[in-house]
């Protein structure tokens, strides 16, 4: 019987032990912990919650993601060539990436927004700023691919951009970088007062979509970091956030941060309208390109514009106003109720929070202190709403869950800081893994944000993952914010740099999706939709090769009579209709890698064959059981051969 005690005993101390050590491991797990990974765990089959669309930041590129699980769905081609979509190498799409600079197969892109209508995310288009040579995109959520890029004349470093008034009336586009407009060849010494900055409205039609650049307002010479929409009592208004107003051209991060405070700058943007309708704009001379991506010939075109309506903020009073900022404010954040702008000063370690409400009494009362190149600057004091004090260090980023709450994050203090809206207290804190800069909320950049996650987006992420070289993967961080206290849930690999990010739930999204894409609304140049209309056709040196192709072959799959020296065009279309099938084509010695052809479109590559022989091309993507069996061959012969074309299929 003692023994059985004693046993007993021992078992029980064993229990005991196993369970605490249990629980103590949960703890130190952290996001490892099952309850973690059972708020992030997607069954398959199922489906995520959420869309995040994700900057590629140097990638030049837009990734998407589905939230809770972090999953990468898909990197939308924007403003760089993608050897994966055969984007800015097939003829179709190189016409999306002239610029008047000519064709740059490269760019920067940083702010993604979505679409919004009442103030409510309304899951259409998805906008982003190319940063480097300054233009706008529009990626159309019904395809997934981007139709339309416009470039903004009279700006460098379009980073304040891209983002969406209240009613999608425009995307806005900031110069980062003042510069002389026009350009002209003057002293970089004699910065102050001739470089200037630029502010860019571009329309988008309610129906289509179809963007066009309506004005631009001249500032002064400051940089222009980011950007909010007004919204509600402050609709028709954008808010963006100023640093240097020193004027400084030569060791910015000294010279840039002598004034107490920078600005952000109030832009009464129905006040320009009434300024253009009374003409008093200028039309300045401008060289910039519009390109747009038909969605039934497939086909991009680019269209130089040679001019530009400008207002000059210094001489059209209530058009802009300055809010005083503390200090090289970074992000400028407003609001759901659209009542309060959070100026996010990066040398600040308080976060400053101006009154709508205050700041038209403001104006009213001409509580000026000052001006700036003509512009009204407001006193601090009376348009302070609040100061959420010593929040934390390196303040950058701040949006909303719509339960009156605000995140910001802190690239200094690697932290994410949870805040009440109107308290303006610190109620919870979690750190981020390391050097956060934006934050995404879904919907946090709108009337309604849907809350429930926030997505921090850091900048190091050095002991998270396997090392990978000299350069570790970049890095976004999930939370639950659902609770009174923030969990860290997951880390996940992002694409490229991840700058900003927009969120919706995917319902809004997903049943806007295109399903059936039928040959009949197929209107390209060269489209061949049915296998009677294959051909090759020659002119001159200059060769026309009508293909189609279906699960599992390409019709013709034999040419001859290609000769060395010949420009051959593929005009390649994709019979099939339904999404989820589409085909690849890879030529050997072609200057493009491949082309990914969707369901019903037609796609072109050129080919110029230098040597004779039998060259083979095949199906890239795999497409059926007998994936392998879709390919074909060309001849070539020397330039001197009599040899006429021919094809066939199956002799």
């Amino acid at each position: 019987m003692k023994k059985i005690i004693y046993t007993s005993a021992v078992m029980l101390c064993s229990l005991v032990l196993l369970v605490s050590c249990g629980e103590e491991n949960s703890k130190n797990r952290g996001a490892l912990s099952s309850s973690a990974a059972e708020k992030v765990y997607v069954a398959p089959g199922e489906y995520d919650e959420f869309y995040a669309f994700i900057s590629g930041g140097f990638s030049g590129q837009l990734s998407v993601y589905g939230l809770p699980s972090g999953r990468l769905f898909k990197v939308i081609p924007v403003f760089s060539q993608d050897a994966e979509k055969a984007w800015g190498y097939n003829e179709e799409t190189k016409p999306m990436l002239q610029t008047s600079h000519g064709f740059i197969p490269w760019d920067d892109s940083h702010h993604p927004d979505i679409s919004q209508t009442n103030g409510e995310l309304d899951g259409r288009y998805v906008f982003i700023n190319g940063n480097n040579t300054p233009r706008i995109a529009k990626i159309d959520l019904s395809v997934f691919e981007t139709t339309e890029i416009i470039e903004i004349p009279n700006c460098a470093g379009n980073h304040s951009s891209a983002f969406v008034t209240e009613n999608t009336e425009y995307v806005v586009a900031g110069t980062r970088f003042s510069v002389p407009i026009p350009q002209a060849d003057i002293s970089i010494k004699d910065y102050k007062g001739n470089f200037k900055g630029s502010l860019s409205f571009i329309s988008v039609d309610p129906e289509d979509g179809g963007m066009d650049l309506s004005f631009q307002i001249l500032m002064p010479g400051f940089d222009y970091d980011l950007a909010h929409p007004g919204r509600g009592a402050s609709h028709g208004w954008m808010f963006f956030s100023t640093y240097n107003s020193e004027e400084a051209s030569t060791l910015l991060e000294v010279n840039a941060s002598q004034n107490d405070k920078d600005f952000i700058a109030a832009v009464n943007w129905k006040k320009a309208e009434e300024y253009i309708k009374a003409g008093k704009f200028t039309t300045m001379p401008a060289n910039y390109a519009h390109n747009v991506y038909d969605e039934s010939t497939h086909t991009a075109t680019s269209t130089m514009k040679k001019e530009v309506r400008v207002l000059d903020a210094s001489s059209l009073p209530g058009l802009v106003y300055l809010l005083p900022t503390p200090k090289s404010p970074h992000g400028c954040d407003v609001d759901p109720t659209g009542e309060y702008i959070v100026g996010n000063g990066k040398l600040s370690a308080d976060l400053t929070v101006h009154s709508f409400k205050k700041m038209i009494d403001a104006i009213e009362n001409e509580k000026f202190d000052g001006e700036a190149y003509g512009i009204p600057i407001l006193k601090f004091e009376d348009v302070l709403a609040g100061t959420v004090k010593q929040a934390g260090l390196g303040p950058l980023h701040t949006e909303f869950d719509g339960e009156g709450n605000g995140y910001t994050t802190f690239f200094i203090s690697s932290e994410v800081v949870k805040w009440k809206v109107g308290s303006w207290e610190v109620v919870d804190r979690q750190p981020c893994y390391y050097s956060v800069g934006h934050l995404m909320i879904p919907g946090g950049n709108s009337r309604k944000p849907f809350g429930k996650y926030v997505v921090a987006m850091n900048k190091i992420t050095k002991d998270r993952y396997l090392p990978t070289g000299p350069e570790v993967t970049q890095s976004a961080q999930l939370y639950d914010i659902s609770g009174e206290k923030m969990e860290l849930l997951l880390d996940f690999p992002t694409i490229g740099e991840p700058h900003y990010a927009a969120g919706i739930p995917a319902d809004l999204v997903r049943e806007r999706s295109r399903k059936i894409f039928n040959l009949t609304e197929n209107k390209h140049k060269y489209a061949t939709t049915t296998d009677a209309d294959v051909k090759v056709v020659r002119n001159g040196k200059e060769v026309h090769v009508y293909m189609t192709m279906i699960r599992s072959h390409f019709n013709p799959d034999n040419i001859e009579g290609i000769k060395v020296g010949d420009k051959v065009y593929f005009h390649v279309t994709n019979l099939e209709q339904d999404y989820d099938v589409p085909h690849g084509v890879s030529m050997i010695g072609a200057n493009t890698s491949e082309l990914l052809i969707m369901p019903g479109q037609t796609e072109t590559f050129v080919w110029e064959p230098k040597q004779v022989g039998v060259w083979p091309f095949y199906c890239t993507d795999f497409c059926s059981a007998l994936h392998q069996e879709m390919q074909g061959y060309v001849r070539v012969s020397p330039a001197s051969s009599d040899l006429e074309l021919s094809w066939s299929l199956g002799d």
